[in-house]
C-alpha cells in the first residue's frame, strides 16, 4: 500500500466488507517493481523516499532505551509488506543485526533480492517470505523488532487483529512492534478502491491496539510529507504480557 493521497472516495458501505485481498494482489503484480511503484508516484524524484527515512531513523533513536534483544539473542527484525526492500535496505538493517522480510508479491521479491545482495552477502538478511501477511505464523520470539509499514491497510480489521497476535508470539521480550501508516483526517476509515485497502483513523488504530493487548509508548508524525498525502503516523507498541 503506497503512501495515500487525500483524494480517497468512501460509501457507506462497510469499508473492511468492501476489501477484496485478490484485487490487491492483482494490482501490485500490475505495478513496477521501483521506488516510484511502491510509493504510489512519490518515488525517488521526490523528497517522500528521503524524509521517510529520516523521520523513521529519528522515532528509533528516540526509542533506544526502550527496546532490545533479550539475552543470547541478536536484534533481528522483519520487515512487513517490503515490497523492493527500501525500508531495510535505506533503515532496517542498521538498527538490526538482521532482517527477514515479508512480501506477497513475486516480482517485487525478484528485484528485492537484487537490491539487497550486497546486505545478504554481508549477513544482514534473513529469510524471505513471499506470503500474505495473514499467513505469516510467527516462529515464537525471534524478533526483537516488528516493523510494519504502508501494508497494514490490506487487512480488515478481525484479520489485523489477529496479526497483531502473531506479533506477540514472535517478539522477544525486550522487543517493540512499529506501525507506520497513513491515518484519515477525521475519526472514520476510508476505502480506497484501486489497491482495494482501507486508511484507518489514529481512532481505530488505538481502538485496535488496546483491544489486541498491546500498549503504546510512544507515537510521532512522520515530517516533511507533501500536502497532498494523508498523514503518516508512527506507532510504537510493547506487548501488555
Amino acid at each position: 500500500m503506497p503512501a495515500k493521497t487525500l483524494f480517497q472516495d468512501n460509501t457507506s458501505t462497510s469499508v473492511d466488507s468492501q476489501i477484496n485481498y485478490n484485487v490487491a494482489i492483482d494490482y501490485w503484480n500490475s505495478t513496477p517493481p521501483t521506488v516510484d511503484g511502491m510509493l504510489g508516484g512519490f518515488g525517488e524524484s521526490t523528497s517522500v523516499p528521503k524524509v521517510d527515512v529520516v523521520g523513521s531513523a529519528t522515532f528509533m533513536r528516540k526509542l533506544k532505551t526502550r527496546w532490545s534483544a533479550d539475552e543470547d539473542q541478536i536484534k533481528y527484525g522483519i520487515d512487513f509488506g517490503a515490497g523492493i526492500g527500501r525500508v531495510t535496505r535505506d533503515f532496517l538493517h542498521r538498527v538490526c543485526d538482521k532482517v527477514d522480510l515479508l512480501e506477497p508479491v513475486k516480482p517485487f521479491v525478484d528485484q528485492m533480492e537484487l537490491e539487497l545482495a550486497e546486505l545478504s552477502a554481508d549477513g544482514k538478511i534473513g529469510e524471505i517470505f513471499n506470503i500474505p501477511m495473514q499467513d505469516w505464523k510467527a516462529e515464537k520470539q525471534r524478533y526483537a523488532l516488528i516493523w510494519c509499514q504502508w501494508c497494514c491497510g490490506h487487512l480488515p480489521d478481525d484479520a489485523f487483529l489477529s496479526w497483531l497476535d502473531q506479533c506477540k508470539e514472535g517478539l522477544q521480550k525486550n522487543g517493540m512492534l512499529v506501525v507506520k501508516e497513513n491515518n484519515t483526517v477525521t475519526d472514520e476509515d476510508l476505502f480506497d478502491p484501486e489497491d482495494s485497502s482501507k486508511t484507518r483513523s489514529d481512532k481505530n488504530f488505538r481502538k485496535l491496539f488496546e483491544k489486541a493487548g498491546w500498549k503504546l509508548i510512544a507515537t510521532d508524525l512522520q515530517k516533511g510529507v507533501p500536502k497532498e498525502l494523508f498523514p503518516i503516523r508512527m506507532y510504537a507498541l510493547k506487548p501488555i504480557w
